[in-house]
């Protein structure tokens, strides 16, 4: 348990580096695949604005990305990680790399919420003289919210085991300190004691995700 007491420190810092990638992470991709999947839903064939030559390429981009491993992708956009924050190197750095990742993930995740929506909700609210911005807002955001929060809370986890990879460009975090200090130095007391603290944050991070999700869910 000394070890542990020792490195206490570092274990703390490296959390902090975790959840600062984490929000930062989910915010970028809250901004940005919270539009991006709502058009896709929009336009995909059938739907309110249906653009099938438009949903194709955006849906063929998307899956793109989506496919990508994410070691591959660290290292492929890190020309593009530099242009955007001056270095290829820190826990900002791997922000980068992280956002790209999840922005297309988040994306489909809401895209897939929003078709679970109720059509004759919509149906209604298109009879009643609704534009397309009111049943975003009024009916769509309102009746998926509960989905939405349950897909934030699911790519969160995710990319808990993500920003392990961090360690390559000096990100850090609490999956690269339980590598770098538990695993390379061969303190498997100190591995044992990080992997807990993950599967201790993951269940906080669920059950939070879940308590919220439960009480935004409209058909409870």
């Amino acid at each position: 348990m000394g070890i542990i007491l020792e490195l206490m420190p570092q274990i703390v810092k490296a959390f902090g580096e975790t959840f600062y990638m984490l929000i930062v992470t989910l915010s970028i991709a809250a901004l940005l695949g919270i539009p991006l999947g709502t058009y896709l839903y929009l336009i995909r064939p059938g739907s309110m604005l249906q653009k099938p030559k438009i949903y194709l390429v955006l849906d063929m981009l998307v899956n793109i990305v989506r496919s990508f491993p994410f070691l591959v992708l660290l290292v492929a956009v890190i020309p593009f990680t530099r242009f955007v924050v001056g270095t290829s190197l820190g826990t900002t750095a791997v922000i980068v790399p992280l956002s790209i990742s999840a922005t297309p993930d988040f994306a489909r995740l809401i895209e897939q919420v929003l078709l679970d929506v109720n059509r004759g909700v919509i149906e209604m609210a298109e009879a009643s003289g609704a534009n397309v911005f009111q049943i975003i807002w009024k009916v769509l955001y309102r009746e998926a919210r509960s989905g939405m929060v349950s897909s934030a809370t699911m790519l969160c986890v995710s990319f808990i085991s993500y920003s392990t990879v961090a360690g390559l460009v000096g990100g850090g975090g609490i999956g690269d300190f339980a590598i770098r200090y538990g695993y390379y130095r061969y303190q498997p007391k100190v591995m044992i004691f990080t992997v807990v603290l993950i599967i201790a944050l993951v269940q906080v991070i669920q059950t939070i995700g879940r308590s919220v999700s439960h009480r935004l869910d409209k058909r409870i």
